[in-house]
Parts: structure tokens; sequence; C-alpha cells
């Protein structure tokens, strides 16, 4: 069994004083070291600081009176003794507080609420996947790790089964190099995010986050019942890495519901700076009549999302670009006649007829306006045209959108111009007339343009085309968008995105997009360590971007590699018409080295009590790295462990697994054991990623 540093070196030094610290049966005495450590007991205070594994770790020096003095950090040192789990004696542990705290009171026992961590050094290695039993609590959650052990769980680790996809290889071709390529790492995001830090410290340009809500009713995999404090610490430790891998000019999306989200804003204030904060932007995702939600007698329907968002360096940060929102006209004319509203583009110009000149006047600048008279022109309503030729709606502005006007009084100084000028030529009646002139300011300044004109009002033609966009020879509405954003379509349709079915918490490419848009340019680097079904790395590769995606799940990171194989061939859905993708580029997948997790997931797979043995004998063999807390062969005998159920067992191997050894550190990649369990490819693309010379 592999001992904790810091604990292992203090153990070797208490046991100097003999029976001091310790019971006859080798225990330590927990309560004699902490009242010895609070009394500064001299020969106890000397040998500790004596150690310079000890004495790195807990002093630090403090200028007093332009004196540098050193101070023990006793509060800390004594920590590691007081929320630690000592299963000599017992099986059962002490659960920490941590979260929301307010004058040194919780939150059940104050009104009064801030949000605050207790124990500055907690880490949440928190595994993302639900346990089979309801009643299981997360098995990392609350466990307070000294900063040795931090430091050790957070070491880079190795990469195994490194794979490159393109679309000469779309079954993967093993790789022995990396080139900054877009990259998959499968493996617990926190650990890989700390792997990346020595490459892609101060190199993402967008972080775009879809954490687990916290709302303990989603279907999907990912562990979605964090208790409060919990999750904000856990989200906690991802943030603070994440801020260090992200440029100085760049930002961070986060979205959620409302279940987290003002607790989320608080602490990204914390973590950010409250003045990195940019905006909060509602996504309307579900129309009311078909929201979720509690009894109608109780609670809202849910049909809003969140995204928070916060900039690394605001003084430094690229402006965020004007997006737009694009509505099919036909859909558009629906949800305003649903809600009585009048939609005016209802007449179409099928044929400006003859086109003769009959004159020209000037504009104020003294520019020539040529004036047109139009014979035989035909005008016709939608209406008409729909049964005529028997078109849905949707048809009819599909085919006459772009030649559908309303007519309006516009205020301008060249409308009274053209009519002074109709009638000093004795025109008379004016059934269509147009003007072409060149204007000097708007849309088409330094072009020339066309206006029509219609009736002895002459009325301005305002077509529906110049307040549209055009896409695939279809006309869509063009909204600038600000903070409220209406995904209903996008979102009833996102389960056919990447030909990969993912029914709940898939994200629309045209969201992820427009989110890239606003903050990237071609090549950029976009990260994403909650991967799910792989929207992000997908919406990245369409648009040209680069991109770092990280998932732990096996179900869902087979979903993304297959999503993204479709998108190297050329898929068609999501963005991929409105970029007009061809499919091609490439992507590199890689996991992390497993070493307890491998055992981790089979005692939470085990279906009955004799597979579970198997497991615990292998871990009992030696292959394990346990906590040095507990004696695994003693536990196996002991006849409280023998009469537990299947489930309680299940959490009792858990927590004898050192948590800090879920992967192999790179630090070891030299070392014979551990590339027996390698390839030869894996170990160079290991070497080439951490840049180290062979």
């Amino acid at each position: 069994m592999i001992d904790s540093k810091i604990m292992a070196t203090t153990k070797s030094i208490l046991k100097d004083f003999g029976s001091t610290y310790f019971t006859s049966n080798g225990n330590l005495k927990r309560n004699k070291v902490i009242e010895d450590l609070d009394a500064y007991t001299p020969m106890l205070m000397k040998a500790l600081l004596s150690n310079q594994l000890i004495h790195d770790t807990y002093t630090e020096n403090v200028l007093v009176d332009e004196k540098n003095i050193e101070v023990f950090k006793l509060n800390q040192f004594i920590e590691m003794f007081t929320y630690k789990e000592y299963w000599q004696d017992s099986y059962t542990r002490f659960e920490n507080k941590i979260g929301l705290n307010a004058g040194n009171k919780f939150i059940d026992e104050t009104a009064d609420v801030v949000l605050d961590f207790p124990f500055k050094d907690t880490v949440l290695k928190a595994g993302m996947t639900k346990e089979d039993q309801k009643d299981t609590d997360e098995v990392f959650l609350n466990e307070t790790i000294a900063k040795s052990e931090i430091d050790e769980l957070l070491e880079p680790k190795i990469f195994k089964n490194t794979t490159k996809y393109d679309k000469e290889h779309l079954d993967g071709e093993a790789i022995d190099n990396f080139d900054d390529d877009n990259l998959i790492i499968k493996g617990n995001n926190l650990i890989a995010l700390y792997s990346l830090k020595k490459r892609y410290a101060g190199k993402v340009n967008l972080i775009y986050l879809d954490p687990p809500y916290n709302t303990g009713s989603d279907s999907f995999s990912y562990n979605d019942r964090f208790n409060q404090a919990s999750w904000l610490t856990f989200i906690k430790n991802r943030l603070e890495i994440a801020k260090d891998l992200l440029s100085e000019s760049g930002y961070i999306f986060i979205q959620t519901d409302d279940n987290e989200q003002a607790y989320l804003k608080v602490l990204m204030d914390s973590i950010f700076g409250k003045n990195q904060y940019i905006n909060t932007v509602s996504i309307l995702f579900k129309n009311i009549a078909g929201a979720s939600g509690g009894g109608e007698d109780k609670r809202l329907k849910k049909n809003i999302e969140y995204i928070t968002i916060y900039s690394k360096n605001r003084d430094l940060s690229k402006p965020l670009k004007s997006i737009y929102q694009y509505k099919k006209i036909s859909n558009l004319v629906q949800e305003m006649r649903d809600a009585n509203i009048s939609w005016k583009y209802t007449s179409v110009l099928v044929d400006k007829g003859i086109e003769k000149y009959v004159g020209s006047t000037i504009d104020g600048a003294g520019n020539e306006i040529k004036l047109y008279k139009h014979e035989n022109p035909t005008i016709k309503s939608i209406n008409y045209l729909k049964k005529q030729e028997g078109l849905t709606e949707e048809e009819a502005y599909d085919k006459y959108g772009k030649l559908a006007f309303q007519t309006a009084m516009p205020q301008s100084s060249i409308r009274p111009r053209v009519i002074q000028k109709w009638r000093d030529l004795g025109l008379g009646e004016n059934e269509l007339m147009s003007i072409r002139y060149t204007p000097r300011t708007g849309r088409n300044k330094g072009n020339e343009y066309q206006q029509f004109y219609k009736g002895n009002s002459f009325r301005l033609f305002a077509w529906l085309k110049d307040v549209a966009a055009e896409i695939d020879n279809q006309l869509y509405k063009k909204d600038l968008l600000g903070t409220f954003w209406n995904f209903v379509g996008e979102t009833n349709n996102v389960n056919k995105e990447g030909k990969v079915a993912f029914p709940n918490g898939k994200k629309p490419e045209r969201l992820i997009g427009k989110i890239i848009d606003m903050t990237t340019e071609p090549r950029d680097l976009v990260l994403d360590f909650f991967g799910g079904s792989g929207s992000t790395a997908a919406t990245a590769m369409k648009l040209n971007r680069r991109f770092i995606g990280v998932e732990q799940l096996n179900d869902q990171i087979n979903l993304e590699i297959a999503r993204l194989k479709n998108v190297i061939d050329g898929e068609q859905s999501g963005i991929s018409k409105d970029v007009n993708w061809q499919g091609g580029d490439s992507f590199v997948y890689a996991e992390l080295m497993e070493k307890n997790q491998g055992y981790l997931r089979d005692i939470q797979n085990a279906q009955n009590a004799s597979a579970l043995n198997d497991v615990a004998n292998r871990m009992l063999e030696g292959a394990a790295d346990l906590d040095f807390r507990v004696d695994l062969d003693k536990v196996l005998q002991d006849a409280e462990y023998q009469e537990m159920s299947l489930d309680d067992k299940k959490k009792l191997l858990i927590k004898v697994l050192d948590k800090n050894q879920l992967y192999y550190s790179y630090s070891n990649i030299d070392d014979a054991s551990v590339q027996e369990l390698m390839s030869a490819n894996d170990i160079a693309f290991n070497k080439s990623f951490y840049a180290e010379d062979d």
C-alpha cells in the first residue's frame, strides 16, 4: 500500500517518541497529537519543523515591521488529523460541511448567506457517472486532502491508445506524435485539465461549458444530484484551472438552468473578478405549451436556460461581435398570426411590366434621379398566389418572398421631388413607377439603387428582402441578438444533429456556432470539458476552429468519436449548410491511462457479491493503490463487512481506493513496469505532447 507523503513522513517522526503518540497495537493517538500541536510542545514542533518536506509545505514568511517572520500553518496541519478518515478505528467517516456560510454558521443556522469555502484546499475529484443505487452518495465528494496529495492528484497524466482520425483514416490510425491537433480526451475532466496546463496555459480563446445542472432529475448519465455546496466546489475546482488555460483576451460561457445560475455568478465573480462579468443570456428552448416543470399550482413551467459570460481580462478582450438570429419568413408569419399581430408583407410584384424612361430630376446635391413608368405590371397577394398555384404558405414565401413588399409614406427629400416631376411631365395616374439613383448615405451608399412607388399618393415599396437575409435562396428574418435568444426550433430538431442520438442535454450547433462566431477567429482554440455528444467539437470543426474536448463517460465518448467521424465525412446536419461544409479536417483521441480508475469502474459494475469479491481480491493482491489508513485484508475478513449489503460493500471498497491514483502520472513514464502496459507509439506520443526530448 502507498502512504500519503506528508502523513507517512509525520508518522515516521511521531514513532520516534515511542508510545507517546501510538497505541500498543500501532494505532495513532490522534487526540494526543492534536493536543500537543495546540500547545506547541517544543520537542514535537522541533522534530516536525526539522523535516524539510513538512517545513516547506506548512510554513510561510510574513513581513512584520520590515522583518520576515516564519509562520507555521498550524490549523492546516491539524486539519490533516481532524478531518481525515482513520478507518483503523471505524468504517464510518467524518463528513465535512462545505459551502454556504455566514458568520461562521452554516445556512441552516442563519438567514444571512454568503458564499464561502471553509477549506480552501478542498478538491472534489467527482466522478461524473451516477451510482446504480439511488441512495449512494457521490463517491468522491467531501474528501478533504492535504496539499501534497492535491499536488499528486493533479500531476500531468500519461495518455494511452492515442489515435488520429482524418478523411483517409476514418477508422483511426495509431500515432506517435502530437502537433497541436484537435484533441478529444477520455478521462476525469479535472485531472485532464491539469494535464493540459503545460502546453495550453494562456492559449485557449473560448471555453463553452454545459455542466450538470444539479437538478436531480436529468436522465443522462452525468451525476446530476450533487448537493449545492458540493456542486459549487466541483465547479470551483474546474474553473480555477480553466482560468489558467484561458488566453488574456478569451471568454468563458457557462450554460445552466435557474437551479444554480445565481450562485454560479457569485462563484465566477470570486474566480474571474466581478469586473470581468459581461452578460447573462436567456435562451428560450421550449414553448410554454410543451415546457416541463412542476404542477401549475406550485411552480411556473421552465422554458428558459441561461448562459453566464465572463472575460479573462476585459481590458485586453476582443469586443464581442454582433450576432443575429434567423427565422424562416413563413414561421415568422405564423407566429405573428398566432399572436394576433398584423403581418404587412402580403403583396408580391410578380411582374414589374414594361419599364420606360420618362424624365429626370435631381436630389439635394444636384445628382440625377431617373424616373421610369411601368406599363401592365402584375401585383398579387400571397393568399391569391397560394390558392392559384396550390402552394403552402412556406412554399409561397420560398418562391415569392424576394418579391414581397408593403407600402409606406416615408419622410424623405426625394419623394416630393419625384412627385413634382411626375406631375410636371403630365403623366397622370400612377399605376406603378420607379426611380434609379445613387444614394449618398445608407445601406446602398455609392451604388445605383431602384425604388418603386405605387398610386397617386406615391406610396414607397418597402421590400421584405431588405429586412431579411437570403440563405439557400430562401428568406429569413434577421434580428440583432441581445440577451434573449430564441432556440425553440433548433432544440426541437437537435436530436438529428451529427447523426448520433442523444435525447437529453444535447445543445444545437447553431447556438454554439453563434458563441464561437461572437468570440473567436478562424484557427482559434475552443475548449469544452463537459464534452457530451460532441456538439462543441463538431461545430468548431465546421467553423475552422481548433478544439479540445474532454469526456469521461464511455457511451458519450463513443458518441463524440462517431459524430466527429461523420463531420469529417461531410454530414449535413446542424450548421453544415449554413457554412457550406464539405467534410475534411481531423482530430486526435487519447485516454488518460487508468490505474485505480479501472478498479473503481469494476466495483461499480459488479452485479453480485461473487463478482465484487473477485475485484476486492485483485485489489488485495497489490495491483491497486489503496488508502494507507485501511487494512483491506482485515476489512474483508471482518464479520461486519461480511453482513453488509452489496451496495454497502461497494461503497466501502470505493472508499478504500486511493483517489489520487486514478491514473498513471507522467512522472512514471520511464518506469519499466509502466512502459510494459503501453505501446511504443503511446510512449513517443506522451514525450511529444509534454515536449520532452528523447
